[in-house]
């Protein structure tokens, strides 16, 4: 097939961990992804089509670039590809036989593409294997171990050296096992030249390319760069943003005559560069019959997009991403289709109306008078955009390297999602317990300490810790109760204690890659007659956890001793599903600690 192989991958993790510089298992070979400067049609053109009305997302965002979808193709019966594909290098270049342990340098060229690599240094003839290291820098950069370099680097002064030139056309490094102990030995079998080889190494970068793929050096940096292993985490982290689509634009009335103009520049631009008004009336003649409409529907269509459809001036402030969308969550909405992108039903007056069934008993009654809103949101869309990756947790490299591009790349995610808040008068009363405070201080002062930032900015408040704690208790308990994968359950967090818009709420939602992809039945278990059972099991869970006592007496766990009364068997989910990178968790602020005097939310009613 000219040279390639095509490889399938779900949309989803190109944003993730198959994204941009990161390193992918197919099925013989492991490989790195190349740049979106590299995602091209056939025709050179960008490959993706543009996502659109999602300018209140990136305001929010604080994102100028246009958003696209990452190019998609099919593979016919006589394996022709059908589109634009993504498009990969096989990394890392060098290959050793398990046998003799002989190093290659990409084997493959001399052999053909469905053709096995195999070592031609030994009787055996053994297939080659990829090695499993390679050389990484915190500015993002990612290369082949300089194998010959390492090799020589005890004898780098001596005359010998100088005859023993790197040569990739032949085979004669080997990586042999020490006899003692768990070293290995780097040898080179022309000048007999040895060294120990150190699988955590830190040397310089040299003049190696910065990705495998671009023919670009690596700018000098007194940073050592470091060998690790290609499943070493720090090898790549991709990093994303997301938001909601809310109103307006999500009620966009999707194959109207406006959203077809609206998102057809090119005809637009036709009927706007006309110069005399007989060819204007005939650019509009020639929409209206392409779209199968009146004259007089483009004309309104056009004097909308004018006007500032779909926006019309309204925007959101870059940082107040959660604050709006509460807002779109909290309050109704008219005249609401079931066809649009963000669709909700409240359903707080039944919540409010089950109270009055249920007074015998105290605990479920107050848990109910906790939750002030509930809403079940049955159609929503959210937008992801990678915005690059790091390595070795340094500086943030742009999906295109450079930063040049005029794109990013992004997915529309389609779902549904349970959304309700707490009762403000009860948290402010909770929150002014002093020993509260102070375990939530001391978290607080360990976060500042870590160096972790996330986006949007968090504040590190006991109504945060509870949020979240809750958050996550709940997510379990739908996958032990609703049958829902933990891994496919993402959290949105509300919280914030500021005088113009309070926020004490919580979103967990399903969403993936398709407009008919979502789960089903999530937002069902809005109602009150499952949500209720749902939280109840959730604060009678949060009393004991199996690992007690020690999980609850513990003094820090996790990363940066992040997370107190909080393990893997109480509160920790799958890492897809949390928003904080599982830390910021406590169960002592949803159940209380009478030993240090911290009531819980249902202590406070009950006084």
């Amino acid at each position: 097939m000219n040279n390639k192989q095509y490889i399938p991958v779900r949309l989803s993790h190109l944003l993730r961990h198959c994204s941009v510089g990161a390193i992918v298992r197919g099925p013989d070979y492991l490989m790195t992804v190349k740049d979106i400067s590299c995602w091209k049609t056939a025709s050179d053109d960008v490959a993706g089509s543009i996502i659109p009305y999602v300018e209140q997302v990136k305001s929010a965002l604080g994102i100028t670039k246009v958003l696209r979808q990452p190019p998609s193709a099919s593979i016919d019966a006589k394996d022709r590809i059908d589109g634009s594909y993504i498009p990969a290098l096989r990394f890392p270049s060098w290959m050793k036989c398990p046998n003799c342990q002989l190093l290659h340098y990409r084997p493959w060229r001399l052999q053909s593409l469905q053709g096995v690599p195999r070592c031609d240094g030994c009787e055996r003839k053994s297939q080659l294997e990829q090695v499993p290291w390679i050389l990484i820098h915190e500015d993002g950069h990612m290369a082949d171990v300089p194998w010959h370099f390492l090799a020589h680097s005890s004898v780098i002064n001596n005359s010998e050296q100088k005859q023993c030139a790197p040569d990739s056309s032949h085979a004669f490094l080997k990586i042999q096992d020490s006899t003692q102990g768990n070293r290995k030995f780097l040898r080179c079998d022309r000048c007999k030249a040895s060294t120990i080889f150190d699988e955590n190494a830190r040397l310089p970068f040299g003049k190696s390319r910065q990705q495998p793929w671009l023919n670009v050096e690596a700018d000098p940096s007194e940073t050592p760069a470091c060998i690790v292993e290609i499943h070493d985490a720090r090898v790549h982290q991709s990093s994303s943003m997301t938001a909601l689509v809310i109103p307006p634009e999500s009620r966009v009335r999707k194959g109207s005559v406006i959203d077809r103009l609206y998102s057809n520049s090119s005809k637009r631009m036709t009927i706007e560069n006309a110069r005399t008004e007989l060819s204007r009336k005939s650019a509009i003649k020639t929409a209206a019959s392409e779209f199968r409409c009146s004259t007089a529907d483009i004309e309104h269509a056009l004097k909308e997009i004018e006007k500032g459809y779909p926006l019309f001036g309204e925007t959101i402030t870059q940082g107040l991403l959660l604050e709006s969308e509460y807002q779109a969550l909290t309050e109704q909405i008219p005249d609401m289709q079931d066809d649009e992108d963000f669709v909700t039903e409240h359903l707080t007056d039944k919540w409010k109306f089950r109270a009055k069934e249920v007074r015998t008993l105290s605990r479920v009654e107050n848990i109910v008078s906790i939750v002030d809103q509930v809403v079940s949101v049955s159609r929503l869309k959210e937008i992801v955009v990678l915005m690059g990756f790091t390595r070795l947790g340094g500086r943030l490299v742009p999906p295109d390297i450079t930063g040049e591009s005029n794109w990013l790349p992004a997915l529309e995610m389609y779902g549904e999602g349970i959304f309700f808040t707490l009762n403000r008068k009860v948290l402010e009363a909770w929150e002014s317990n002093e020993s509260l405070q102070e375990r939530a201080k001391d978290l607080r002062r360990r976060y500042q300490l870590s160096g972790i930032e996330f986006d949007p900015e968090i504040t590190v408040s006991p109504r945060f810790l509870l949020l979240h704690t809750l958050s996550h208790m709940l997510i379990r308990e739908l996958e032990s109760y609703a049958g829902y994968p933990a891994a496919s359950i993402k959290e949105r967090i509300y919280c914030s204690t500021n005088d113009k818009l309070p926020m004490a709420g919580i979103l967990l939602y399903v969403a993936v890659p398709d407009v008919v992809g979502s789960l089903g039945g999530l937002a069902e278990l809005a109602e009150p007659d499952r949500l209720l059972p749902l939280l109840t099991r959730v604060f009678e869970h949060a009393e004991w956890c199996s690992l007690d006592p020690v999980c609850v007496e513990h003094e820090g766990q996790g990363p940066a001793l992040l997370n107190r009364a909080a393990c893997h068997a109480c509160a920790l989910v799958p890492e897809p599903s949390c928003s904080y990178m599982n830390v910021l968790l406590d169960r002592a602020f949803v159940k209380g600690m009478v030993s240090e005097g911290i009531p819980s939310l249902l202590d406070v009613l009950v006084e």
